[in-house]
């Protein structure tokens, strides 16, 4: 259900109460969550966002409305949909995973989940204390990369050409995917080939041209685009048998060979947490950006086997969760 559709149901459910219905329901607080992946590759984040939730005492439906606007890829419309909740003056807006285009009020608290450091992104103040009306996690995504490189480099020794996709339109992200790759790969000695999509066509192309530069595995940027379209990136690398990472755990559970990152789930919680916080009166220039402690290396034996790769014991023991 998009943005429009989902508004519109929420007119139709208020107008099919009966008058004195409506009048005795209790005006709850509506959190409007802002997401430009899918529902169905995001309902992980969902689930844990509830839970944040629920530790400070909301449950939706109960006590607090949740909004929930998928972009599924679709970063041009983020604009838009944060106008139209700050116009219906929602009581905090979650952004999980997404980096705010601006902070276009001042007036509604804002909760985040980033991948770089906020401060530098202009969110905040100070990590401890933001300052304004924002505050939340950063998880770290960019940092990670090049140690998700490392990670690859040592589960597969002998590839050496690696192609790395990247969503242009998600600008920021892509520059500092792009500069940590060119530096960690220049330290180990690997060639690397940038290979850009923002949709399902621009994906199938990009492996179209990874097959004709012939290259070794693929490094997959920790992007929300991407982690909503887990399943064709998995179907296209086990067609063209090429060994692929991502930051996201749960590509590795629809096929991919592993993944490094930061536990996005955990930052959902956090996101929650705050959120529920803000209800009960908290402010969010007084709650210090948390910064994410939990990474987490999973690999997908079954994907090993299938491809030929064998997995050394060392880097089996060091994983978090091993599919097999």
């Amino acid at each position: 259900m998009r943005r429009r559709e989902f508004i519109t149901f929420l007119g139709g459910v208020a107008t099919a109460l009966p008058l004195g219905a409506r009048a005795q329901q209790p005006l709850l607080p509506v959190i409007a969550f802002l997401s430009v992946g899918s529902r169905d590759a995001m309902s992980g984040r969902v689930v844990a966002f509830r839970k944040g939730l629920s530790e400070m005492g909301y449950a939706e439906g109960q006590n607090v409305v949740v909004e929930y606007h998928w972009l599924e890829g679709y970063y041009e419309e983020l604009p838009s949909v944060l106008n139209d909740v700050i116009r219906r003056r929602v009581a905090v807006i979650a952004i999980p995973g997404s980096t705010p285009v601006s902070l276009a009020t001042t007036a509604i608290p804002i909760v985040f989940g980033v991948a770089e450091n906020p401060v530098a992104l202009g969110l905040v103040r100070s990590l401890a204390q933001p300052g304004g009306n924002a505050t939340g996690t950063n998880f770290f995504a960019i940092e990670t990369e090049a140690k998700r490189l490392d990670l690859m480099h040592e589960l597969l020794p002998k590839a050496a050409r690696i192609a790395v996709l990247i969503n242009p339109a998600n600008v920021r992200n892509a520059e500092a995917t792009s500069k940590s790759l060119h530096e960690a790969a220049h330290r180990l000695g690997l060639e690397v080939f940038f290979f850009n999509a923002s949709t399902s066509g621009e994906i199938d192309a990009a492996f179209v041209g990874m097959a004709r530069e012939r290259v070794d595995a693929l490094f997959i940027g920790g992007e929300a685009f991407f982690s909503s379209r887990g399943v064709q990136l998995a179907a296209l690398a086990a067609r063209d048998r090429l060994p692929a990472s991502s930051s996201l755990r749960e590509l590795s559970q629809v096929g991919l060979l592993m993944s490094y990152g930061t536990s996005v789930n955990d930052m959902a919680r956090q996101v929650g947490i705050y959120s529920g916080s803000i209800l009960k009166g908290a402010k969010p220039a007084d709650l210090p950006v948390m910064q994410a402690t939990k990474f987490e290396l999973v690999i997908n034996l079954q994907t090993a086997k299938s491809l030929g790769i064998e997995v050394s014991p060392l880097l089996l023991a060091r994983a978090d969760e091993v599919i097999e």
